[in-house]
C-alpha cells in the first residue's frame, strides 16, 4: 500500500512517537510510507533519523493564504502518490484531508486520536468523524467511550489500537543495570524507584518527591532512592532541584539528564512508577519500563487502567495512596512478583509486531 501519515506534531512526544514508530513498522513491512511533518521540529528530525520519507508541510497554519498554498501542495501530493490510506495524527490539518475525501479523493481517511483531550462534540466534528473519516483509531478505552457516546461515531468505525514497544531495544540489560547503578552510587541495599519523563507538571515529579520524602523522613525507608530519568522541559531542572532541596532529599534523588542508554537506565530500577496527573493516552514510558521487566505502579490516568490491574494503580495526584503502594512494593517481594506477572501479560500483546498487525487489519479491511 501507499500510505501517508500526517504527523504535524512539534515535539517528539507520545503522539509523534506512536505515528513515527507505526510508520517505520509499515515501511519495514514493505509498504510505501510518506510522513508529513512540520518544518524545523523535533518530530521531523526524528523521522529523518529513523530513515523515513519525511516531507515538511505547513499544516498548522491559520493564515488563509498559507492554508491555500498548503492545500495546493496536498492536492499535488495526492495526485502524484495516489495513496490508499491517509492517517491524521493531529486535528490541525484533518479538516483539509476530510475536505479532499468529501470531494471524492480516492483514499481512505483515518483519524488517530492519541491526544488526552477529548474532541469537541459539536455537529461539524461529529459529522467529520462519523461520516467522512473511514475509521477513528483511539489509544485507550476512555477515548473509545467518548467517541461512541458523545461523538456518536458508529461502533464499527472506532478502533482501539494500543501502541506497541520495540522489544529488541527495550529489554532487561543486566550489565547495563550494574553499570548505571554504580554510576549513581547504588549498591545492593538501595531500592531504586525510577520515574521516566520530561520535567513537566503533568508527569508528577513534585508529587513523587513528596511521596519519597514521606517514605524517607517519616516511615524510615532510608534505603529508598529516586532516579528521575528525564530533563528540564516545561519545568526547568533548577526548579526540580529546588524541590529536592526543600524536601531534604539531596542524598536520595538523582537526575539523569539526556541519556542514550535508556534501556540500561530502566534496568537499573527496582520499581518503576508513572505518576502523571493527566494524559498518558499512549504511555510509551510505561511500556518501556515493563519491557525492561520492572514492576510498575501508576496513577489511574489515560490508558493505564487498560495496561495494569487495579492493585497497581493509585488516584492521580494522591500522594498518600502513592506512598502506600511504594511502601508495599519495597517491602513485599510477592507483590512485586505479581506486578511483574501483570506487566508481562500486558506486554505479551503489545509488541511492535502486534501494533503493526492490528493496524494492517484495519487498513486492509477497507479493501476486502
Amino acid at each position: 500500500m501507499v500510505i501517508i501519515q500526517v504527523v504535524n506534531v512539534r515535539w517528539f512526544n507520545a503522539t509523534a512517537w506512536y505515528a513515527l514508530y507505526l510508520s517505520r513498522l509499515l515501511q519495514e513491512a514493505g509498504h510505501t510510507v510518506v510522513v508529513l511533518t512540520l518544518a524545523g521540529t523535533e518530530s521531523h528530525k526524528k523521522a529523518l533519523e529513523w530513515g523515513l520519507d519525511a516531507r515538511q508541510m505547513d499544516l498548522n497554519t491559520a493564515n488563509p493564504l498559507r492554508l491555500a498554498v498548503t492545500l495546493g501542495k496536498i492536492i499535488g501530493l495526492v495526485r502524484r502518490l495516489k495513496p490508499q490510506i491517509v492517517n491524521c495524527h493531529r486535528g490541525e490539518g484533518f479538516i483539509l484531508w476530510a475536505l479532499l475525501k468529501a470531494l471524492g479523493a480516492g483514499f481512505r481517511l483515518v483519524r488517530t486520536r492519541g491526544d488526552q483531550r477529548p474532541p469537541r462534540a459539536d455537529a461539524l466534528n461529529r459529522f467529520l468523524h462519523a461520516h467522512v473519516a473511514d475509521a477513528v483509531v483511539v489509544t485507550n478505552s476512555r477515548m473509545a467511550r467518548h467517541f461512541l457516546s458523545a461523538m456518536r461515531t458508529p461502533e464499527d468505525r472506532v478502533w482501539l489500537i494500543h501502541g506497541g514497544v520495540d522489544r529488541e531495544r527495550f529489554r532487561f540489560d543486566a550489565s547495563g543495570r550494574e553499570r548505571v547503578r554504580a554510576e549513581f552510587g547504588y549498591g545492593p541495599r538501595e531500592t531504586v524507584i525510577t520515574l521516566v519523563g520530561r520535567f513537566d507538571k503533568v508527569k508528577g515529579q513534585r508529587e513523587t518527591l513528596e511521596a519519597l520524602a514521606r517514605l524517607v523522613h517519616k516511615q524510615g525507608y532510608r534505603h529508598a532512592r529516586l532516579l528521575l530519568l528525564g530533563f528540564g522541559s516545561a519545568t526547568g531542572e533548577g526548579e526540580v532541584r529546588a524541590w529536592i532541596k526543600e524536601l531534604k532529599l539531596e542524598r536520595f534523588v538523582a537526575i539523569t539528564g539526556h541519556r542514550e542508554d535508556v534501556a540500561a537506565c530502566l534496568s537499573a530500577a527496582d520499581i518503576g512508577i508513572v505518576a502523571s496527573l493527566w494524559s498518558e493516552t499512549i504511555a510509551r514510558a510505561a511500556l518501556e519500563l515493563v519491557a525492561a521487566e520492572r514492576p510498575l505502579l501508576s496513577s489511574d490516568v489515560g490508558v493505564m487502567p487498560d495496561l495494569l490491574p487495579p492493585e497497581a494503580l493509585f488516584p492521580a495526584g494522591d500522594v498518600n495512596a502513592m506512598t502506600r503502594l511504594l511502601a508495599r512494593a519495597i517491602d513485599d517481594a510477592g507483590y512485586r512478583k505479581e506486578l511483574l506477572k501483570a506487566g508481562n501479560l500486558t506486554l505479551s500483546q503489545l509488541s511492535g509486531h502486534d501494533f503493526l498487525q492490528r493496524t494492517l487489519t484495519l487498513y486492509e479491511g477497507f479493501f476486502d
